[in-house]
């Protein structure tokens, strides 16, 4: 007889999603060291030297900060200061590099595998005292067999452009808004003179909370892949509402990634409502993305509602309204277990 009250373990990517998608951000660091683990690749049980690993995580910094200058909530940072003159020529590479070693790591190697206050399953451990370095486990080497290896850079990279964002935005939290642009399917901002800002692809920004898959049948996706592998941006409420002056239409809480055979494929959704069942999924996937700190967070909650409870009285009553104007409801074939 199956229990019913038996559960699987959270993988390997669970956790890594939760440190990127979760984690406490009050600096980018937690972001370049992920992105420099994932371009390093190392094997499980491999010491890897703080020098080795400097490099490549100041190049991450120095880039984004071409980008954005904001790349934390501390007034000053010596880290910070240096990526800055090397990006302007005040200093050279080995000199960025010695400042990284000194100061690019105090904090970020103990948080990284923080999330709500507690620690998670460590993808390395902490040698700096002995060894000056840390030594990989083997979730991370789990994490690099993962189907889902080609997305988490793309995902890395579109949750620290969000962070970014916000903090460089020079707006209050409470008007903090991430809209969404059909014709280029990016994620942009608004900032106090009204300028726009592009911060990222929405494939990347939505993919994470999805697990990878496609948010009707589960089928696995590649954000970067060909024909049917490559995620679509779907409007779970078709973008046909808009004419009948349905609000948010375009906003992240509406939009979802899918396979090609479920967006328009032979009998896919196209311009029909998904059901009362999918209505609730899309109610858990928001919620999720609810955890995530600025700007998503505030996003949802002006478009939606401020609890729960809200957003859930919103979706309702928006699905009841569209149901009488698009009448059709959808139903997908689900090929897989439910994911999320």
């Amino acid at each position: 007889m199956t229990d019913k009250f038996s559960f699987k373990e959270p993988s390997v990517l669970d956790y890594w999603r939760g440190i990127i998608l979760r984690g406490r951000n009050v600096a980018s660091y937690k972001f370049a060291l992920a992105q420099t683990l994932l371009e390093l690749r190392p094997a499980a049980g491999e010491l890897i030297k703080i020098g080795e690993l400097a490099p490549t995580f100041a190049k991450y910094i120095t880039e984004h900060i071409q980008l954005s200058d904001k790349q934390g909530t501390s007034r000053s940072s010596k880290f910070l200061d240096a990526c800055r003159d090397f990006n302007s020529e005040k200093i050279t590479q080995n000199q960025l590099t010695e400042l990284t070693i000194r100061y690019g790591f105090k904090n970020v190697i103990d948080a990284f595998h923080i999330i709500d206050d507690r620690e998670v399953k460590r993808f390395y451990t902490d040698e700096r005292k002995d060894n000056n370095g840390i030594r990989i486990t083997d979730e991370l080497s789990l994490l690099f067999d993962s189907e889902q290896l080609p997305n988490l850079s793309l995902e890395v990279d579109a949750r620290w452009g969000l962070v970014e964002t916000a903090w460089n935005l020079s707006v209050p939290r409470s008007v903090v808004a991430i809209n969404y642009d059909v014709a280029t399917e990016e994620l942009f901002a608004v900032d106090r003179s009204r300028k726009r800002k592009s911060v990222t692809g929405v494939r990347g920004a939505l993919n994470g909370y999805q697990e990878g898959r496609c948010f009707y049948c589960f089928t696995a996706l590649q954000i970067n892949g060909s024909d049917n592998l490559a995620p679509e941006v779907d409007h779970f409420f078709p973008h046909t509402l808009k004419s009948h002056k349905f609000n948010y239409i375009d906003g992240i809480w509406n939009l979802v990634l899918s396979c090609q055979n479920c967006n328009r494929g032979s009998g896919g959704k196209f311009a029909q409502l998904p059901t009362e069942r999918l209505l609730r999924r899309l109610h858990e996937r928001n919620e999720s993305l609810m955890a995530s700190e600025r700007p998503l967070r505030e996003t949802l909650m002006r478009q939606t509602g401020e609890t729960a409870k809200s957003r859930e009285s919103f979706l309702r009553n928006f699905y009841q309204d569209a149901l009488k104007v698009i009448l059709h409801r959808w139903q997908p074939e689900e090929k897989f277990d439910e994911f999320f």
